[in-house]
């Protein structure tokens, strides 16, 4: 399984109108939105609001066998949910051109905490 990750801006002013579309998604729509992301290939997503000062973004983390392909999918979907999506939440919520691909991601950093282990003889202490 691939990881995705990506931050968006919320167009100015539509901070309100984006957390009443996540609420029809996990109330009402729910079942829709679950139907979307399996049929786009979507194993795990997690969208995080961070507020900052240059203005409200969304963080988002996907996972799947081929993110950006489900990404395209959801992008040219003519299911009607996923033309709601597109309107509602990536067109009049973050003001997203969908005419352009998905970017590239660079990672720049990785960390990993290695447990010390002990090995025969030795003790930790502390």
């Amino acid at each position: 399984m691939k990881t995705y990750l990506f931050a968006v801006p919320l167009a100015p002013g539509k901070t309100e109108t984006w957390k009443n579309y996540v609420r029809e998604m996990t109330g009402p729509r729910n079942e829709e939105y679950r139907q979307s992301r399996k049929r786009a290939g979507i194993e795990v997503e997690q969208v995080f609001l961070q507020q900052t000062p240059r203005g409200d973004m969304c963080v988002v983390m996907i996972k799947g066998e081929n993110p950006r392909q489900s990404f395209e999918r959801m992008r040219t979907s003519n299911e009607p949910f996923d033309k709601w999506f597109r309107e509602k939440i990536l067109i009049e919520a973050h003001g997203l051109d969908l005419n352009q691909p998905m970017p590239e991601n660079q990672q720049v950093l990785e960390y990993y905490e290695v447990p010390i282990r002990e090995t025969a003889g030795s003790r930790r202490t502390g």
